[in-house]
């Protein structure tokens, strides 16, 4: 059910980029004098329904178990090779058979459409309860317990934990992060007669000759092992036979030269276009300020940047002049207030904020659109660990700041798309921390789009 709604969802994305690409070309026929029939879409569009075929081929019907940036790199490759293909059959066998104008725009739809329609309805199956996959989870210590935390909170990783096993009878008939422990490992052969075809061994401390051998023994044919590894890059990590030796190969993309550079310039190639559309709504929403506060309508804030270095972030004013004074007397008075402000460094009721604008500009989060103005002057970057006041990274630990000191910080990032304000200190230091060892242009890009969506439907913002 699940592969069949995906690869309609595939269809529809890749017929609309094609209707799109050529409606564009019927606009910009000044540029293109050549008439192209529509009945010349027919056999473009035949040959688009083949594309699933390397969808599949790719692991992506359904895809479970993958997370959100591998399946974009790899939607996103098999479609860019499989229109490549389309184009150079066009080049040598047809010449003018087809339009390579009308492919090239159609390819540049797809690359976006294809991926967002195949999220879309991923949503959809998880709303509904038909995505996933269930899998038991072999071990129901504290390893079992966090692997079930993290599959429960990503449902769309498409991996439902139904119980544990463990060999302790003191756990047996017990539940762990809401999920029984239903037995031994002498449970494994009825649960696999049973349909079950999915297991994660997280038992890092068992050794390793009883890994093996569970391994070797266990009748499920998708078994996905936990090494004792927890805090390590997870993201482009890949087995290595070393002569009969297993090894992980890990690579730390953001010491390759070539990867800061390609970062750098996706902030150049995104940012500098932002920029220069985001100009009249900056104006519109400076004279909104200065309408209802007097005095600026932007300030200043100094946070710590790449190297530690000193930056100078600029933002849209939300809040009074005298705003930290307000601040004080509401948290002298209220404290539940002040224990909120410990945790999250927000207030859901802040009384600093400008009314009207200011709230708006902050649950849209469009008072950080000045911030482009650092990312073209590289003292920033489009994705990143958000550059934090001085008060706020004295609450984290050096090792934690000296790993945000190593990259430059981000106009959004990955706790903002994930928790936003609803994230305290410990998720903010997680998200962070998972960002930074395992970026990726894939990464960026999965952020970015998702920054879109957190902004329109203001999620989590205050």
């Amino acid at each position: 059910m699940a592969a069949l709604v995906l690869l309609l969802a595939d269809l529809l994305a890749l017929e609309a980029s094609l209707l799109l690409g050529y409606a564009t070309r019927e606009v910009l026929s000044f540029w293109f004098p050549a008439k192209v029939p529509l009945e010349a879409l027919r056999s473009i569009a035949l040959a688009l329904l083949f594309f699933p075929l390397g969808y599949a081929l790719a692991g992506l019907y359904p895809g479970y178990g993958l997370v959100a940036v591998e399946r974009i790199r790899r939607k996103v490759q098999v479609t860019f090779l499989l229109f490549l293909a389309l184009i150079a059959w066009e080049w040598l066998f047809l010449r003018e058979g087809w339009s390579r104008g009308v492919l090239g725009l159609a390819l540049g739809y797809a690359l976006v459409l294809v991926p967002l329609f195949a999220a879309l309805a991923r949503e959809v199956l998880v709303r509904r309860g038909a995505w996933g996959v269930p899998v038991v989870i072999l071990g129901a210590g504290k390893s079992g317990a966090l692997v079930a935390n993290r599959l429960r909170a990503d449902p769309v990783l498409g991996l439902r934990p139904m119980g544990f096993l463990d060999d302790d009878p003191g756990k047996w008939g017990l539940e762990v992060e809401g999920l029984p422990v239903l037995g031994g490992m002498g449970l494994a052969q009825n649960l696999a007669q049973r349909g079950l075809r999915h297991a994660v061994l997280a038992m890092p401390g068992a050794g390793r000759e009883k890994l093996a051998r569970l391994l070797q023994e266990l009748p499920f044919p998708h078994i996905l092992l936990v090494p004792d590894l927890f805090g390590v890059q997870s993201l482009w990590v890949s087995s290595r036979d070393l002569a009969g030796v297993l090894a992980l190969e890990v690579k730390k993309n953001l010491l390759l030269q070539r990867n800061r550079l390609l970062k750098r310039a996706l902030d150049y190639l995104l940012g500098v276009p932002l920029f220069l559309l985001s100009l009249p709504l900056i104006g519109l929403l400076a004279l909104w300020i200065k309408r209802v506060s007097p005095g600026p309508a932007f300030y200043t804030q100094e946070r710590e940047g790449y190297g530690g270095r000193t930056i100078r972030v600029w933002k849209l004013r939300t809040m009074y002049p005298d705003a930290e004074a307000r601040l004080a007397r509401y948290l002298e008075e209220n404290s539940a207030a002040r224990e909120e402000w410990e945790r999250f460094f927000k207030l859901k009721n802040d009384p600093r904020v400008l009314p009207g604008v200011g709230h708006f500009l902050r649950r849209t989060s469009l008072d950080e659109l000045p911030q482009l103005w650092n990312v073209l002057k590289g003292e920033m970057s489009l994705v990143g660990p958000r550059p934090f006041p001085r008060y706020h990274l004295e609450k984290f630990s050096e090792e934690f700041r000296r790993l945000r000191r190593s990259v430059l910080p981000g106009l959004t990032g990955l706790w903002q798309v994930s928790a936003r304000s609803e994230g305290d200190l410990e998720v903010q230091e997680a998200l962070d921390t998972y960002y930074i060892r395992n970026w990726s242009l894939w990464l960026d890009l999965y952020i970015l789009a998702r920054t879109a969506w957190v902004v329109l439907t203001r999620k989590g913002a205050y």
